[in-house]
C-alpha cells in the first residue's frame, strides 16, 4: 500500500555509492572514491573537546534549538555575511537536509532548480508532491544560473516559486561573485520569490571570499548552513536556517513541523556546535589550511582531466568538479560511471543524478579521497606539487586512471 510519491524514488545516489564502494573495498578491490562529498578533514579539536565536555547533556532542548547555539549561529552570519540576524531568526535541525524537507513541506510552491543541482532537492519535492522546474545553465558560464534564465523561468508564471541557489556549488564547484548575486537578486525581488540560499560550503570557498545571497536580497532569502562541510562534522547532523524577519511565519511553521517530527537535535551536539560557530582563534588556521589543500588538489585534478580532453568546471569552492566527455561509447552517464568503476576502479556519480539528461556523458567528482588529518598537519609548509603527491596521491591517481579510461 505504498504511496505513489514513494514508489518511484530511489535511495540517495551519494549514500548508495558510498555503500557500494565500502562493499567493493571489503572484497579486496582498490577503489578510488570520488563519489561521496564528505569532508576529508577532522573536526576541529576545540569542537571535539566541547562535545566530550557535554556528553552528559541528556535533556530535551527547545525545538528551535539551544538558545546559546541560535545566538552563535546568528553572530556567525553577522560576522561573515553582514547579516542582520538575531537568535530569534534561527532554526536548528538535524542537518540542513531535514530542514529543507520541512521547508518544502511547509510551502505549497514549485521548486526552481538550476540544472545541475544537488541530488536531494528534486527527490524531496517528489516525496512531498511538489512540482520542480529545472532552469538550464550554460557550461561556458561555469554552469551558473544567469539573470536571463531566471527571468525566463519566472515569466512562465505558475503560482508560488522557491529558487534554490547553492554557492559554492555542488556538483560544479562554482562560486557566484557579488555582481552575479546582485543581478540575480534584482530578478528575485522584481518577482517577489522566496530564495533558499544553500551556503553549506561557504567556509570552504577556496579563497575565503564567499558572498551570501542574503546580502543582496535580505527580505526574501533563507540561508542554509551547518557543520557538515566546513567543519568536517557530517556525521554529527547539525544544520541551521537563518530567516529574515519578513519570513517569521515560515520559521514558525517549520518549528511546528519539527516539534512533530525530530523534536530537537541531540543535546551534546548542540552544545558542542556553539564552539564551532563562535569566533574561536583556532578556527582561522583550520579553515585556511582546508581551503589551501582543496584548492590545490581540485586544480591539479582539473588540469589532468582537461589534458585528457574533458570539459571540466573550475573549482572555486567545496570539493567537486563537474566533468563532461566530448563523446562517449557508453549509452548514458550512468553506464559511463559503471564502466569507470568496474574498469578503472574510480567511483563517481553520473550527471543524471543532478538533473542532467540521462544520455549526457557527464559526472561529478568529489576530490576527497585522501587523509585530511595528515594533509592538515603538513599544509602550513605550502601546498605545491610535492605536497599533493605526498598527501593527495589517491586523487591524483584517480585523475590518471580517468585519463587512461577516456583514451582507451
Amino acid at each position: 500500500m505504498l504511496d505513489a510519491s514513494v514508489s518511484g524514488v530511489v535511495p540517495s545516489p551519494t549514500l548508495a555509492i558510498n555503500e557500494r564502494v565500502a562493499g567493493l573495498r571489503a572484497s579486496g578491490r582498490d577503489v578510488l572514491h570520488l563519489g561521496l562529498g564528505q569532508s576529508p578533514f577532522p573536526v576541529p579539536e576545540h569542537v571535539v573537546a566541547a562535545l566530550q565536555a557535554n556528553a552528559h547533556q541528556k535533556d530535551y532542548l527547545p525545538v528551535r534549538g539551544l538558545p546559546d547555539l541560535r545566538a552563535a549561529v546568528a553572530d556567525y552570519h553577522r560576522r561573515h555575511e553582514g547579516s542582520r540576524a538575531s537568535a530569534e531568526d534561527v532554526l536548528v535541525g538535524p542537518g540542513t537536509k531535514e530542514l529543507m524537507f520541512g521547508m518544502t513541506l511547509a510551502l505549497d510552491a514549485t521548486l526552481l532548480l538550476p540544472n545541475p543541482s544537488w541530488v536531494s532537492y528534486a527527490p524531496q519535492a517528489k516525496l512531498l508532491k511538489r512540482a520542480v522546474r529545472w532552469v538550464e545553465t550554460d557550461p561556458a558560464a561555469g554552469w551558473r544560473l544567469t539573470p536571463n534564465a531566471l527571468e525566463a523561468a519566472l515569466a512562465e508564471g505558475g503560482g508560488h516559486r522557491i529558487l534554490v541557489l547553492n554557492s559554492p556549488n555542488n556538483p560544479t564547484g562554482a562560486a557566484y561573485t557579488p555582481a552575479e548575486l546582485e543581478a540575480l537578486a534584482a530578478v528575485a525581488r522584481r518577482h517577489g520569490i522566496l530564495v533558499l540560499s544553500d551556503e553549506i560550503y561557504s567556509g570552504v570557498h577556496h579563497t575565503g571570499a564567499h558572498a551570501s545571497f542574503a546580502r543582496y536580497y535580505p527580505e526574501g532569502s533563507v540561508v542554509s548552513n551547518g557543520l557538515s562541510k566546513w567543519c568536517g562534522a557530517g556525521g554529527w547532523r547539525l544544520g541551521a536556517f537563518v530567516f529574515p524577519r519578513e519570513l517569521r511565519p515560515l520559521l514558525d511553521a517549520m518549528a511546528v513541523i519539527a516539534s512533530e517530527s525530530f523534536s530537537a537535535v541531540a543535546a551534546p551536539i548542540q552544545y558542542a556546535a556553539v564552539s564551532a560557530f563562535r569566533d574561536d582563534p583556532a578556527l582561522k588556521p583550520y579553515l585556511q589550511r582546508s581551503r589551501a589543500v582543496l584548492a590545490g588538489v581540485g586544480g591539479a585534478l582539473r588540469e589532468a582531466l582537461v589534458a585528457a580532453g574533458l570539459r571540466v568546471s573550475h573549482p572555486e569552492g567545496g570539493f567537486y568538479l563537474f566533468a563532461e566527455l566530448p563523446e562517449s561509447r557508453h549509452p548514458s552517464g550512468l553506464a559511463l560511471c559503471e564502466a569507470l568503476l568496474e574498469d578503472a576502479g574510480v567511483a563517481a556519480l553520473p550527471g543524471s543524478a543532478f538533473g542532467r539528461p540521462a544520455a549526457e556523458p557527464s559526472m561529478r567528482l568529489a576530490y576527497v579521497d585522501f587523509d585530511g588529518a595528515a594533509a592538515m598537519r603538513h599544509a602550513p609548509a605550502g601546498v605545491d606539487a610535492a605536497f599533493l603527491a605526498a598527501h593527495c596521491g589517491r586523487v591524483l591517481e584517480a585523475g590518471r586512471r580517468i585519463a587512461a579510461f577516456v583514451r582507451d
